[in-house]
């Protein structure tokens, strides 16, 4: 039963959601906007919005929680745009730094789309 789950699980492990979550997290941190389905989008938002919080901080402490959160040597370039470009942008904002914007289903197996992009 699914009682107080709130994540979605996408078919996959733990191993393999972090994975996801992760390569989703970069590509929006290094393209700043991406299509994806919307239950992507949905799940990615939390993800990526408290990375942005922690790196308005932009203490060591946080930057190395978002390298750790994101991975690898592309999560260390990633954390430096978040600290030094994207958390800058939102310094008086209270949250909602992205935005996730519908679109027609998808052609093929017609998934709900959407773009989740920074405000």
């Amino acid at each position: 039963m699914k009682h107080h789950k709130s994540m979605r699980k996408f078919g996959r492990d733990h191993a393999g959601r972090l994975a996801l979550m992760r390569s989703l997290a970069l590509a929006l941190v290094r393209e700043e906007h991406i299509e994806t389905t919307e239950a992507r989008a949905k799940e990615l938002r939390p993800f990526i919005e408290s990375l942005i919080t922690k790196g308005r901080k932009g203490d060591l402490a946080s930057r190395q929680l978002i390298i750790s959160r994101l991975g690898g040597t592309e999560g260390e370039v990633a954390a430096k745009k978040i600290i030094s470009e994207i958390s800058p942008r939102y310094a008086t904002r209270p949250g909602g730094y992205t935005r996730v914007m519908k679109l027609p289903r998808r052609g093929g197996d017609a998934s709900k789309m959407a773009i989740i992009e920074f405000v």
